[in-house]
Formats: C-alpha cells, sequence, structure tokens
C-alpha cells in the first residue's frame, strides 16, 4: 500500500492508519518535494514521475494507492497513466486531474469567506494566517467552527502546512494528464470515501467520481471532513483495510 498525503500535510498526516493498516501488508508513504522533510525541486519534474520512481527503487511490482486529495488525483493519475503498477484506488476526497471549476450554486458561502480572507492574508505575506485558514478550512470543514479538531492533530496539520507554505508550494500544474474525462477507463477495484462535513462542491465531485468510474464504491463518513485520517485514524485505516480485503471489480461500460 501506497499512502499519497493531502496537499496540506505531509507523511506523517498516515502515522497511525499505517500502523493499523500494516498487519495486512506493506505500507510505504513518502513527503512529495517541498512537503515534510523533502525539499522542492530544483529541476523539472512531475510528481507522477517520483511516484513511478518511488515505486522501482522499492521493487514494487503493483500497489494499491490511497490517496488524500491531491495525493488522490496524483493516484488517479498514476492508474490511468501506469495501470499494471496499480491493484486499486481508495480515494479521499480526491482531487482530479481536468475537472472543471465548480458550479456556483454548490460551492459554500463559507469557503467563499474564507479563501478571501486567505487572499488578504496571502496579499500581506501573512503566511501565519494563511496556515490558520487553510487548517480551519480542511481540518475543521467550512461550516464548522474553527477548532474542531483541536489537540495534537491540530498542531500536526499546522507544523505540515507551514512547511509546504514556507517552500512556497503549488501541486495545481504538475499534472498533464485530463483524468476528468477518462474516468470510464479507469480498470482497478476503487473506493471513494468523503466526509459529510467537507466543502460542498468536494462532495459532489466525489459523489459524481462515484457514479463515473466502473464499479466504484463510494462511502460518506459521518461527522468529520477533508482529513479523516487526523480525526479518526482507526475508521480510516478500518476503511482500507476493508478495500483491500474485499474489493469492488470494475464493471464494464
Amino acid at each position: 500500500m501506497l499512502l499519497l498525503h493531502a496537499g496540506v500535510a505531509d507523511r506523517r498526516s498516515w502515522e497511525p492508519v499505517a500502523t493499523e493498516v500494516s498487519r495486512h501488508g506493506t505500507v510505504v508513504s513518502y513527503d512529495r518535494r517541498g512537503f515534510g522533510e523533502s525539499a522542492p525541486g530544483t529541476s523539472s519534474f512531475t510528481h507522477l514521475q517520483d511516484l513511478r520512481s518511488v515505486l522501482d527503487h522499492l521493487q514494487i511490482e503493483k500497489a494499491w494507492l490511497v490517496g488524500s486529495s491531491a495525493g488522490g488525483k496524483l493516484a488517479l493519475d498514476a492508474a490511468l497513466s501506469m495501470s499494471g503498477r496499480v491493484a486499486g484506488l481508495v480515494l479521499l476526497s480526491p482531487a482530479v486531474s481536468g475537472a472543471p471549476s465548480p458550479a456556483s450554486e454548490v460551492v459554500d458561502r463559507e469557503l467563499l469567506q474564507i479563501d478571501e480572507q486567505m487572499v488578504q492574508a496571502d496579499q500581506r505575506g501573512d503566511l501565519d494566517e494563511v496556515n490558520r485558514l487553510e487548517i480551519q478550512l480542511w481540518l475543521d470543514g467550512p461550516r464548522e467552527p474553527e477548532g474542531r479538531v483541536a489537540g495534537a492533530a491540530r498542531e500536526l496539520a499546522l507544523d505540515m502546512n507551514r512547511i509546504a507554505l514556507a517552500n512556497g508550494i503549488s501541486e495545481s500544474s504538475d499534472h498533464t494528464i485530463d483524468a476528468w474525462s477518462c474516468l470510464t477507463e479507469v480498470g482497478v477495484p476503487t473506493t471513494i470515501a468523503y466526509g459529510v462535513l467537507d466543502a460542498n462542491h468536494i462532495i459532489v465531485r466525489s459523489e459524481e467520481l462515484g457514479q463515473r468510474i466502473p464499479g466504484a464504491r463510494c462511502l460518506l463518513l459521518d461527522g468529520m471532513a477533508h482529513l479523516p485520517y487526523l480525526e479518526d485514524p482507526t475508521v480510516v485505516a478500518e476503511l482500507i483495510i476493508g478495500a483491500i480485503t474485499s474489493p469492488t471489480e470494475p464493471t464494464s461500460m
């Protein structure tokens, strides 16, 4: 199992989950360039090329890819471009390469307000405020009070995202695959999970993925937002174990 972190996190976000799922197989997670302990790239690269290099370096012929948010986008890209190396997918509120901008009527008013505050903070060069707002948005959920998720999980989230912000990391232009137009070509068992407290447009997109990827299993996580493994690692670990031990086979289109 290869665990791919979100764009506001690094490999540390998976540690409690990895401990539980490691009883069912080998677990690998790594910091993408510019996250955690990996320095930003100094030459041309793509995260997809790096993923392939990790598999090659570890001599892993085929792996289940578990991806959160931007990590989910990377997992989907890999399933479409190097399908022989991917055994199956578990996608947590995934981004999708080539996905259209969400319709205005499905975007949370609260998300737009937080986004505007982040733009203003970024223009002032106040990365601490940008960090605070991003963690409010993605850990608590846009419609929930700030601090809904507290303690060690929040401190870890703030520390992980602080590193990415300091490195000026943006993954928006990294992927060149139009996965959105090719979802019916995903040919591996796929489970999609999303939190009920996540941004509404992500919920809508996750539900559409479940409808368009052949044979996909779609699960709603009650009481959680965009980073559910920071809220309840056990629930997410059980979800992953269930996906890999009882995979749903893709249906023919």
